[in-house]
């Protein structure tokens, strides 16, 4: 692989958590507030070095996802591209104030594996931010293993 390809290629995480796909989706998403952690991945966290209030997902056709920060500012990271719960979405990804710069795009499907559920998450599209894309790519390829794995703990509750 070049290494270009290899600054590009979709970044692929699976966690396995020991729960039902609805209960695993649900808490991916209707849940996010409750694990996502704050303290290290969000807009106000790296721009103030004060982690954000919330995070609120909101679903289906035209839902977004966003932080809203102490002082009540809603900040976005993402809009939803596909929502078929309890199984996949699809989010057009670019957590930033400059809403104008390229998105990456973030998939995670929820599969049934025996009494469990496997999550699988592919993020994918660093193409399109050009210069900035291994830089980007290297945060986020081990930004989502502590991020997936906050997640897990809290599905399995």
């Amino acid at each position: 692989m070049s290494t270009q390809a290899a600054e590009t290629a979709a970044i692929r995480r699976t966690v396995t958590v020991d729960c039902s796909v609805e209960h695993a989706f649900a808490t991916f998403t209707e849940r996010i507030h409750e694990w996502w952690p704050l303290g290290t991945h969000s807009i106000d966290r790296y721009e103030t070095g004060t982690a954000a209030e919330t995070v609120v997902f909101q679903g289906g056709a035209g839902g977004q996802v966003y932080e809203r920060t102490k002082n009540g500012e809603e900040l976005k990271w993402a809009d939803v591209v596909a929502y078929e719960p309890p199984h996949r979405f699809v989010l057009a990804w670019n957590p930033s104030r400059d809403q104008n710069e390229p998105r990456t795009e973030i998939e995670v499907t929820f599969t049934a594996a025996g009494g469990k559920t496997r999550v699988d998450l592919e993020h994918r599209g660093w193409e399109r931010l050009g210069d900035e894309a291994a830089e980007s790519r290297q945060s986020y390829s081990e930004g989502w293993v502590s991020v997936l794995g906050d997640y897990a703990e809290k599905a399995g509750e």
